[in-house]
């Protein structure tokens, strides 16, 4: 049963991965992507699928990856302790976008599926994943937009579904050395095998299905917005926060450096550029100031509620 359900998921996740790299290409106009398929040596391999010096997107990736081995990485068992040196199979897609426009926002997401054995004992498996937003010049129909496909795609599966992985989201994405959220959130799961296999992986498809449906229609209304010097350099600023997030926080980077994974695939949700300025602040006011109000945890949906009851 375990290799069965690990055959549907891969068989999912491939998939997924076509669907987003034709429809990311798509709205490029310009670029594709390019494949470079990879094994390693402890067992299992990839396919990375990156996108450079596009029309829209600076640089961009869609990875799949199937990874296993005899031990599972202590970056899992620390979460899991009770799994420590079960053997595992970790099978996923992970996606990071970095417009060139300052306007486009920066996104990520990633659904991932996970079996841990042991002779003698029934297989653990769960499902995680999720995708979040990283505007530098947010506007605030894009980030309900965002929030209304979330919660759109989790609506089938209890009320209670999308703020509770919408939460974990905010949490998981905060920077607690600068604290401040990463940017406006999105979903995060993660442990999922509640309600059968399934049911799960039906969720699974489900966030996964409605990254483009989310993702792309911000990126048609702001690919054209006029910028400049200013506006680039608060860009790399910010995509700064972005690489620190990464390096210091992400779980993912953690198990995929510990599990012995393809290192120029796993950082590849660096940008192409970034910097640091020690101490700098946004002029009070200006437009790189806004961001600020947009790097905490707030109710969107609910504040659009609230405002079309008071008018």
């Amino acid at each position: 049963m375990a290799q069965a359900h690990l055959d549907d998921v891969k068989t999912y996740l491939l998939d997924l991965q076509d669907r987003l790299c034709d429809g990311l290409a798509a709205e490029d106009g310009k670029a594709g992507f390019r494949e470079d398929s990879w094994r390693r040596e402890e067992g299992g391999g990839g396919r990375s699928r990156v996108i450079e010096n596009g029309a829209v997107f600076e640089k961009g990736g869609v990875n799949f990856s199937h990874v296993h081995g005899a031990t599972l990485p202590a970056s899992a068992s620390a979460a899991r302790p009770e799994l420590a040196g079960r053997s595992f199979h970790a099978v996923g897609v992970s996606w990071v976008l970095h417009p060139e426009n300052p306007h486009v926002p920066t996104s990520h997401g990633n659904v991932r599926f996970l079996i841990a054995e042991k002779e003698g004992e029934a297989p653990v498996w769960w499902f995680g994943g999720g995708y979040d937003l990283t505007p530098f010049y947010p506007v605030l129909d894009d980030v309900r937009h965002w929030h209304r496909v979330a919660r759109d795609a989790c609506a089938p599966f209890g009320e209670d579904v999308y703020p509770r992985y919408k939460a974990w989201c905010d949490d998981y994405f905060m920077l607690k050395h600068r604290d401040e959220t990463r940017g406006v959130g999105g979903l995060f799961f993660d442990d999922l095998n509640e309600g059968g296999f399934e049911r799960c992986f039906d969720f699974q498809r489900a966030v996964g299905d409605s990254f483009l449906d989310a993702y792309l229609p911000i990126v048609q209304r702001r690919r054209d917005t006029p910028w400049g010097q200013r506006e680039r350099d608060f860009q790399l600023y910010r995509r700064g926060r972005y690489v620190e997030f990464n390096l210091v926080w992400d779980r993912g980077t953690l198990f995929g450096l510990q599990s012995g994974g393809r290192t120029e695939s796993i950082l590849m949700s660096m940008p192409p550029l970034a910097r640091w300025e020690y101490g700098w602040e946004p002029e009070s006011g200006s437009p790189e100031a806004e961001l600020n109000d947009y790097l905490r945890p707030r109710d969107w949906l609910g504040e659009a509620e609230r405002e079309e009851q008071a008018q």
